[in-house]
């Protein structure tokens, strides 16, 4: 195995936990909760379901910026010589690890706080929130995924 390929593995990998994850939390986990769960449990599960899963987003927000970097430097002279798509998929990391940010260091807390307390429609707004970002980053780690699939060969 080259390093480049090693590279590109663990890219993907990350890439896939982040954006699969979400994808299972948005399209599978969430509506079988609002349909089985009351406001306690589900705002519980939820709690413990993102405490589980940030930790790998958190290895995915480390990882791809690594490997993405190592790839460009192995198949391109630098930044500046990138083609358009890797500079794009760079862009798109940003926003992705901007929403994420804002979800794990500023709703989450707030849905912790509101769990702890018991205020149930406080945290049904803060989980309503936090969907919504998550369904935005959803649908931009999709677009990322189909840019990657879409590139010409390295």
């Amino acid at each position: 195995m080259t390093v480049f390929s090693a590279l590109y593995a663990v890219h993907l990998l990350a890439a896939l936990i982040w954006v699969g994850g979400m994808f299972f939390a948005w399209m599978i986990l969430r509506p079988a909760a609002v349909a089985k769960l009351q406001a306690p449990e589900r705002l519980s599960l939820w709690l413990e379901v993102f405490q589980r899963f940030f930790l790998w987003v958190w290895i995915a927000v480390l990882a791809l910026p690594i490997t993405g970097v190592g790839m460009l430097h192995l198949r391109f002279a630098g930044f500046e010589t990138a083609p358009r798509y890797v500079q794009v998929m760079m862009g798109l990391y940003l926003v992705m690890l901007a929403l994420f940010l804002r979800v794990r260091l500023l709703q989450l807390p707030h849905l912790r706080g509101a769990v702890t307390t018991q205020n149930w429609p406080e945290g049904g707004s803060v989980l309503g929130k936090i969907r919504r970002l998550v369904g935005i980053n959803l649908l931009i780690g999709l677009l990322l995924t189909a840019i990657a699939a879409a590139r010409p060969t390295f």
